[in-house]
C-alpha cells in the first residue's frame, strides 16, 4: 500500500471510491431532516458535527460524527478488500471528498471525523491513538479545531514511530490538508478568539 507515481486503472477505481464516500455531506442531510435548516448558513458555516452541535441537538451532532468516521472507514475497508496495494488512495480521497465535495460546489468540512474513520482502517492502533488524543484535547481545552489537529498530528507521528513509512506518507498528506483547512481556526487560536464547544460562535 502506497501513494507513488506509479498510476493505473486500480488507482483511479480507488480514488473514486474513497472520494465517492467522503463526498456525503451527512451533516447537512441529517440537519435538513430534522428540520434544522441549511447548517451551512448557520455558526460556522462547516457541514461537520462540531457545527451540527450549534443546532443545540447533541443527538444529530453525534451521529453526523458517526456517519462522517464510518465514510472514512468504508472505503479504506473496501480498498483492502478490493484494491490492496492502492488503499492510500482511498484514504486521502476519502478526506478530499469530504473536504471539497463536488455535491456542495466543492465547500464541505475539515476532515477530522473522517480522518479518524481513515485511521481505524488503516490500523486499529492508529485509529486509538487518534481518538484518545482527540477526546483527551477535547475534554481538557473544548476547543474541537485544536483537538482536531492535535489527532491528524498524533496518527502521523504514530505511523512513523510504529515504522509504517506508507502509512506514515498518506496521514502526512492527509494532515497537511487538515491543518490548512484549519489556517482560520489557527489565528484566532493565536488571537485567543477561538470558540469552545457549546458556544455559539
Amino acid at each position: 500500500m502506497d501513494i507513488g507515481t506509479d498510476l493505473s486503472i486500480n488507482v483511479l477505481w480507488a480514488a473514486l471510491l474513497g472520494y465517492a464516500f467522503g463526498s456525503i455531506p451527512f451533516g447537512l442531510i441529517l440537519a435538513k431532516l430534522a428540520g434544522k435548516g441549511d447548517i451551512r448558513q448557520q455558526g460556522s458555516g462547516n457541514i461537520g458535527a462540531t457545527n451540527v452541535l450549534r443546532t443545540g441537538s447533541k443527538g444529530l451532532a453525534g451521529a453526523t460524527l458517526l456517519l462522517d468516521l464510518a465514510k472514512g472507514l468504508v472505503p479504506v475497508l473496501l480498498a483492502y478488500r478490493y484494491f490492496p496495494q492502492d488503499v492510500g488512495w482511498a484514504a486521502v480521497f476519502a478526506v478530499i471528498g469530504h473536504c471539497f465535495p463536488v455535491w456542495l460546489g466543492f465547500k464541505g468540512g475539515k476532515g477530522v471525523a473522517t480522518n479518524a474513520g481513515v485511521c481505524f482502517g488503516l490500523a486499529w492502533q492508529l485509529g486509538a491513538i487518534y481518538a484518545v488524543v482527540w477526546i483527551a484535547v477535547l475534554a481538557i481545552t473544548r476547543i474541537s479545531s485544536l483537538a482536531g489537529m492535535a489527532a491528524v498530528v498524533a496518527a502521523a507521528v504514530a505511523a512513523a514511530v510504529f515504522g509504517w513509512t506508507a502509512l506514515l506518507k498518506v496521514l502526512a498528506i492527509i494532515a497537511v490538508l487538515v491543518i490548512w483547512l484549519h489556517r482560520e481556526n489557527i489565528k484566532r487560536l493565536v488571537a485567543g478568539t477561538e470558540p469552545k464547544v457549546g458556544s455559539k460562535g
